[in-house]
């Protein structure tokens, strides 16, 4: 199994709570969808960064494939339209 995090700070002011729900909602949705995704879960952060994604992944290779995955893409798209910030680490469990 694969844990993947990563964290944003998101760039508009008033409407980050809004784009967090956004993000939660698109990248939540993506299990089921992504072969290989066994759980993503999203939060609001309240000290450090804005949001937080932690989901874990069959495997190294169920990583690559999330990666690319024309939904996940899509996702990404929203993302990176109102993040300023990103950190990420992957890890084997």
């Amino acid at each position: 199994m694969v844990k993947h995090i990563v964290l944003w700070n998101l760039t508009d002011p008033a409407h980050k709570d809004e784009n967090a729900a956004q993000m939660k909602e698109k990248l939540e949705g993506l299990v089921g969808v992504v072969p290989g995704l066994v759980s993503a879960q999203v939060g609001r952060g309240f000290a450090g960064f804005d949001v937080a994604l932690v989901s874990e992944l069959a495997d190294r290779d169920a990583l690559a494939v999330y990666q690319d995955h024309p939904a996940h893409m899509e996702v990404k798209k929203f993302v990176h339209s109102v993040i300023s910030e990103r950190v990420s680490c992957d890890f084997d469990f």
